[in-house]
């Protein structure tokens, strides 16, 4: 994600969620680096409660998105 301006990287998070939340994605694999800015769009989304994170070894996360909002 670290390919230019807050722009990019705010549209390339969005265009990696609409992937999951369209079903072109099944997980997207978020190293620790790009979590913070990778998080701060989605909870942006009105969508949010949808994705789950599972925090995996070294501070990455993988990221799915679920039919039903989590609680």
């Amino acid at each position: 994600m670290r390919k230019g301006g807050i722009v990019l990287e705010q549209n390339l998070v969005n265009e990696l969620l609409d992937k999951l939340k369209n079903g072109e994605l099944a997980e997207y694999y978020v190293k620790k680096e790009d979590f913070l800015e990778f998080r701060r769009v989605l909870v942006s989304r009105p969508d949010f409660k949808h994705f789950r994170g599972i925090g995996q070894r070294g501070g990455d996360a993988l990221y799915q998105y679920l039919a039903e909002p989590r609680s």
